[in-house]
C-alpha cells in the first residue's frame, strides 16, 4: 500500500503541488521580463510533469486509485493558484475564481457522492478535458502578457468562464445520468 503513494507518477504529482508556492512567489515578485520568464519556466516544468505522469502511469502499469485522486487535485490546485496569480493583474479574474470554485466544489462533492452511492469512479470527461485545456491556455496567455490591455484580458477571461459553465452543465447532466441509472447497468 505504501508503494502506491510513492510511485513515480505520484511523486510527480507531489512535485507539481510543491511547485505552486515557488511559482506564486516568483510571479508575485516579478518586475522584469526575466522575472516573469523564471516564473513561467517553473510553471512549464510543472505542466510537463503533469503531461508525463499519466503517460508513465499507463505505460508502466503504475495507475493507482490514489493517483486518480492526486492528479486532478494537483491540476486544480495549480489552476487555482494560476488564477490567483493572474488576479493580481486582472480584476475580472474574481468572477473566474467564483465560477471555478463553484464548479470544482460541485464536481468534488458529486464525485464523492457517486463513489459512495453507486461505487462508480469515472475519470475526466471530454468536456472537462477541453475546458481544462482552454483554461490552461487562457491563463498562460495572461501570464505571458502581464501588460495585456484590460479589455483583451476581460474577453479572454469571459471565454474561459463560458467554457467552465459549459463543463459544469455537462457534469451536472453526467452525474445525474449516473445517479439515475440502475446499478446493474453501470
Amino acid at each position: 500500500m505504501v508503494k502506491e503513494y510513492f510511485s513515480i507518477p505520484n511523486l510527480m504529482g507531489y512535485f507539481r503541488i510543491l511547485m505552486i508556492p515557488v511559482f506564486l512567489y516568483l510571479y508575485s515578485h516579478a518586475d522584469s521580463p526575466e522575472d516573469f520568464f523564471a516564473a513561467f519556466v517553473i510553471l512549464g516544468i510543472s505542466l510537463l510533469t503533469d503531461f508525463f505522469d499519466g503517460k508513465i502511469a499507463r505505460k508502466f502499469h503504475m495507475v493507482t486509485d490514489f493517483g486518480k485522486i492526486l492528479d486532478p487535485v494537483a491540476d486544480k490546485l495549480t489552476q487555482g493558484s494560476l488564477a490567483i496569480a493572474v488576479l493580481l493583474r486582472y480584476p475580472m479574474m474574481k468572477v473566474f475564481l467564483v465560477v471555478f470554485l463553484l464548479k470544482e466544489c460541485y464536481m468534488s462533492l458529486m464525485g464523492l457522492y457517486v463513489i459512495k452511492k453507486k461505487h462508480v469512479r469515472k475519470g475526466a470527461q471530454w468536456f472537462g478535458k477541453i475546458t481544462t485545456g482552454v483554461v490552461d491556455v487562457g491563463i498562460m496567455l495572461l501570464l505571458l502578457a502581464p501588460n495585456l490591455p484590460a479589455a483583451a484580458a476581460d474577453v479572454l477571461i469571459l471565454i474561459m468562464i463560458a467554457f467552465m459553465i459549459f463543463s459544469l452543465v455537462n457534469y451536472i447532466r453526467f452525474y445525474h445520468g449516473i445517479l439515475t441509472t440502475p446499478d446493474e447497468k453501470l
